[in-house]
């Protein structure tokens, strides 16, 4: 399922939750001007009343650039629940292009992948409290499906949305002369 339209944030209140993220860490220099912002359960209720948000695009995932602000459907959650099923937790974390589903015949397809040692990111745990022992490996940001966000703790995008917001994140990495960027992960709609 998706929402009828794109995510309408503003760009200042985006900017000012991604901030308030990125000050949590008191070594960090300034904010990255280009960055993509994710919400987990941008639209709440109004989208799955009382439900678990899982196997929805009922969040939302922002590029943010100087010139830049374009908003996108997206899945943070796992598609279901299932005991070790990894969901990210919040923060800010650098990606670089790549693919995903590496292992699959023809090698899979254009994804933006964790740019940390081993991909490793730090996650929960489906059936675990807290934070898990065990890092993810390969959050990766890929395309989604149309009848399931295709999630085993990937952040996916609308396949009727995914070719636009690779082009723009791949075309911003260009123009700004990055290899990697920050994805920040917020948790909690955008107020």
């Amino acid at each position: 399922m998706i929402p009828k339209s794109k995510p309408r944030a503003p760009r200042h209140v985006v900017q000012s939750a991604a901030l308030k993220e990125w000050r949590k860490d008191p070594l960090r220099g300034p904010m990255p001007e280009f960055y993509v912002a994710g919400f987990r359960n941008y639209y709440t209720d109004s989208f799955d009343p009382g439900g678990s948000g899982r196997g929805l695009y009922d969040d939302a995932i922002f590029v943010v650039g100087p010139e830049t602000f374009v908003a996108f459907n997206a899945n943070v959650d796992p598609s279901a629940f299932r005991k070790g099923v990894a969901s990210l937790i919040p923060g800010w974390y650098p990606y670089k292009p790549g693919k995903h589903g590496i292992s699959r015949p023809g090698g899979g397809y254009p994804a933006f992948r964790p740019a940390t040692r081993g991909e490793a990111l730090p996650v929960t745990r489906d059936g675990e409290s807290g934070r898990s022992q065990r890092d993810g490996i390969a959050i990766n940001i890929h395309r989604g499906g149309i009848n399931t966000t295709s999630s085993e703790g990937c952040q996916t995008i609308h396949p009727s949305q995914w070719d636009a917001f690779h082009a723009l994140v791949t075309m911003e990495l260009k123009k700004s002369g990055q290899k990697t960027f920050y994805y920040c992960l917020i948790d909690g709609p955008v107020v």
